[in-house]
């Protein structure tokens, strides 16, 4: 008797991540990878086509970006499956992640066996995230005031907020995310109004202090 197998749309920026990950899941019978996309905007289009059982994607990516992704796939299709696998490990990202309607967090530098847990964990419906990755904050005073008016940013906002504390210029940001140039000029005015920043260095400090850089 064949048994039905977990058809996965791998979602990554970068070729030999996917690759990676197509070899490691080859390896089990009841995982098949049915398509791969290197940005947000062909995840949606494939997902429309294909409808996997499930979605394993990274954050950072060009365009549109891994949050905002998760979100547009959760408005089309309430019952999306998706697990996230990425490099960031902080707590705001894991936040952002879940509240967009992923199921699972882990990062990437967990054993390969973890993966497979996180895969089957998230099929039989359950929210799975890498254990030591929940944490309860010990952050006071105006860490935790800045957390959670990050946590409050939308998902451009929140792309934009973390290149500009990496130094990126605004031109670059626009390129990167595909968006004009007064656009992403209008988003930085409206995160240091939030933030109260007066400077993109105060900006790379928040984001320091909330361990997002």
């Amino acid at each position: 008797m064949k048994t039905h197998k977990i058809r996965i749309l791998l979602v990554d920026d970068h070729a030999i991540v996917r690759a990676g990950f197509k070899m490691l899941l080859a390896t089990h019978e009841a995982i098949e990878v049915i398509a791969e996309a290197s940005r947000g905007e062909s995840a949606l289009q494939d997902y429309q086509t294909l409808k996997p059982d499930l979605v394993i994607m990274d954050l950072s990516m060009p365009g549109i970006g891994g949050l905002e992704t998760i979100k547009r796939l959760c408005q089309r299709d309430s019952n999306v499956l998706i697990l996230v696998f990425s490099v960031h490990h902080e707590q705001v990202y894991i936040n952002r992640a879940l509240n967009a309607g992923a199921k699972g967090y882990i990062t990437k530098n967990s054993a390969p066996e973890l993966l497979l847990e996180a895969i089957n964990a998230v099929m039989l419906g359950e929210i799975y995230v890498e254990k030591g990755l929940l944490k309860t904050t010990t952050s006071t005073g105006n860490i935790d005031h800045y957390q959670t008016i990050i946590e409050d940013f939308s998902a451009r906002e929140f792309d934009v907020f973390k290149l500009l504390a990496q130094g990126v210029t605004v031109y670059s940001i626009a390129e990167e995310l595909c968006l004009n140039y007064k656009t992403v000029a209008n988003y930085g005015t409206q995160i240091r109004k939030k933030l109260r920043a007066n400077s993109l260095i105060e900006i790379a400090r928040i984001a320091e202090d909330c361990n997002i850089i």
